[in-house]
């Protein structure tokens, strides 16, 4: 079977837009960085409400932190149609129920996989509930993470519901170069792990080892 190629899946779906319609789009942001070249993608096409929704973020002081970093990256790119911030109160309660059993899983394992359908099964029924025509998110820009998990959580979650998933794979053409080109420019935080506790573990041991 032929690799499916979501990056052009997605240019052929935006080239289906009408001439002068402008959807509604719902972006789960994992982080600022991440967003900005996704967002920068993505604005000329869409009305977007940003969700940044993530439970999974420890400490809480670091989830602050990376919002105020996600409100910079709106403050200053540019976008010629309306994009709006949507930031549920944080609870990292809802991340440890989603991965209870998965805790000690490996990176990218069954505990990333859960992390990341929790996240997006909050993020289509925020789309929903906005009224947005599409729904997807900002993790298939990560050379981290599984685009091909992602992107079928997302069709299987919007099956059949009144919002279309819009496939992604962000990071290729140059992607995730240019969130990191644009990090630079705008001078934001870029955090060196994911978010959750054991990710942050993993990230204190690489930083011990490397200060060795």
């Amino acid at each position: 079977m032929e690799k499916r190629q979501y990056h052009r899946e997605m240019e052929k779906e935006i080239q289906r837009i009408p001439s002068g319609s402008i959807p509604k789009l719902l972006l789960h942001s994992c982080c600022g960085p991440c967003s900005s070249a996704v967002l920068e993608q993505l604005v000329p096409y869409f009305e977007i409400i940003l969700f940044y929704y993530n439970p999974n973020i420890a400490p809480e002081e670091e989830y602050y932190r990376r919002l105020e970093t996600q409100k910079q990256i709106l403050a200053v790119l540019p976008h010629p149609h309306p994009l709006t911030l949507l930031a549920p109160e944080y609870h990292d309660s809802e991340f440890w129920d989603a991965v209870r059993g998965a805790e000690h899983t490996p990176e990218m394992g069954e505990r990333c996989e859960r992390c990341i359908a929790q996240r997006m099964t909050e993020a289509v029924q925020a789309a929903i509930m906005n009224g947005c025509d599409y729904v997807t998110t900002t993790l298939t820009v990560s050379p981290h993470k599984n685009a091909l998990f992602i992107n079928e959580c997302g069709e299987r979650l919007t099956a059949g519901k009144p919002v279309r998933y819009l496939p992604s794979d962000f990071k290729k053409k140059g992607g995730y170069a240019r969130s990191v080109a644009l990090s630079a420019e705008y001078h934001l935080y870029r955090q060196d792990y994911c978010g959750c506790p054991m990710s942050l573990q993993e990230a204190i041991e690489r930083r011990n080892k490397n200060n060795r």
